[in-house]
């Protein structure tokens, strides 16, 4: 029973010293850098792009709409956003924090989205966004929640 119990020990221990040392502030900053990637992607209205940064079991919640979930009902959303001529999207990350696992993480983000309204004028609404992130098995990340919450209208 000792033995066993010694040979439990050894192992847990070299599972141990095997475990990879996470680089949290690096692993933010590449997190940062692929949100401003999709921001691009976004913009330059590629729908397969724009989709390939979500998992495919995705959540996407903005105030007052139907909660999407997987990409499917994603791809409806963002086809459907595409189709209008004036629809524009874009986003900084301001902030991203990282699990010590190195595999969940997430961004506080700065989402501007254009449309016309009625009379053809550009309206710009202004969002704060959540975006939760999961490192997949082959080390890239991909977004697996998408929370949208409107900032108040400002008059210009």
């Amino acid at each position: 029973m000792k033995k066993e119990a010694f040979i439990g020990l050894i192992l847990l221990a070299t599972i141990g010293c095997n475990q990879k040392d996470i680089d949290i502030k690096s692993e933010g900053e590449k997190l940062m850098q692929l949100s401003r990637e999709w921001s691009k992607a976004a913009s330059s209205r590629d729908v397969e792009k724009t989709l390939n940064y979500w998992a495919d079991d995705a959540i996407v919640i903005s105030a007052g709409q139907p909660v999407l979930k997987g990409k499917n009902a994603i791809r409806q959303m963002v086809e459907g956003g595409y189709k209008n001529p004036s629809f524009q999207i874009s986003w900084e990350p301001k902030s991203a924090e990282i699990s010590k696992s190195g595999d969940l993480g997430y961004l506080i983000e700065d989402t501007h989205i254009t449309v016309a309204d009625s009379t053809g004028k550009p309206v710009t609404q202004h969002y704060k966004s959540v975006t939760v992130w999961k490192k997949q098995t082959d080390g890239s990340w991909k977004n697996v929640v998408d929370v949208m919450s409107p900032e108040p209208l400002q008059n210009n």
